[in-house]
């Protein structure tokens, strides 16, 4: 694979891009490879994946190993190269660009029908490699992916007051974008594809050594921002159970279940 050459006019694009430097990208990886990664792509229950189901988010995640299929496999290593990395540093400007061999909440991301990723900001600090996270690309392996369907990536601005950008994620479709305390991004409402269907993507995050001044901030995970009006706060019943939970002894948690079974 060769990636096209990057023009100083689309560096200075990514630059300008509102509401943060970004591009969006169409047909820069072979189709006939990212059917190979489509074709291996794991279902919901093939595989272990990393299950999330809370208030903020309802997805599927999978980091790489040994389980994923030879061509998957082949197309992540291309992603973390050298070739890529120059390519990525060429329409960012953003020099000495670090791969993550360990995929630390990247890889394989799944969504099924209900899904959803709230709007956020993403965590900042390699904690393993000890590296600062700048540049997420995500790569889309949707076919046929109906607008009504939804599951765009939508992008906000940092005052939180609208959404600027809604990314269709259709196949092939790559995305590229700088990550700060202020790139505010995700898919908030419930994906409404058919129950056979789900939103496929492979998610590779790039870091530096160090980073500008002006974005330096403390080490955080995943910051999540509220639309106007949204409340994620979890049910009154929900969260009094959870408290119990941590009060009765478990022994009296499996008696219930096993009523409850009954």
């Amino acid at each position: 694979m060769e990636l096209p050459k990057v023009t100083p006019e689309q560096r200075d694009a990514y630059a300008r891009a509102n509401p943060f430097p970004h591009a969006i990208l169409h047909g820069i990886f072979p189709d006939a490879v990212l059917d190979g990664v489509l074709a291996e792509f794991p279902k919901s229950d093939e595989i272990d994946w990393i299950r999330f189901n809370n208030p903020t988010e309802k997805k599927l995640g999978f980091r790489v190993d040994n389980s994923i299929g030879g061509k998957t496999r082949a197309f992540l290593e291309y992603l973390n190269s050298a070739p890529v990395l120059r390519w990525l540093e060429a329409l960012t400007g953003i020099e000495g660009l670090i791969p993550d061999p360990y995929y630390q909440g990247g890889g394989l991301h799944q969504i099924e029908s209900g899904g959803f990723l709230k709007i956020h900001a993403d965590f900042n600090w390699h904690k393993k490699l000890e590296v600062h996270r700048r540049i997420n690309l995500l790569v889309y392996l949707n076919k046929d992916w109906d607008e009504a369907y939804g599951g765009h990536l939508e992008l906000w601005d940092r005052e939180m007051r609208s959404c600027r950008h809604k990314i269709l994620p259709s196949f092939g479709r790559c995305v590229v974008f700088n990550t700060t305390d202020f790139a505010f991004h995700g898919h908030p409402e419930p994906l409404q594809c058919p129950p056979d269907r789900s939103r496929k993507s492979i998610a590779l995050y790039y870091y530096t050594s160090s980073r500008p001044r002006g974005e330096l901030t403390e080490a955080h995970t995943t910051l999540f921002k509220k639309r106007h009006g949204e409340d994620w706060r979890e049910k009154p019943g929900r969260r009094l159970e959870a408290v119990l939970s941590k009060l009765v002894p478990p022994i009296f948690g499996d008696f219930k279940r096993a009523r409850t079974k009954r």
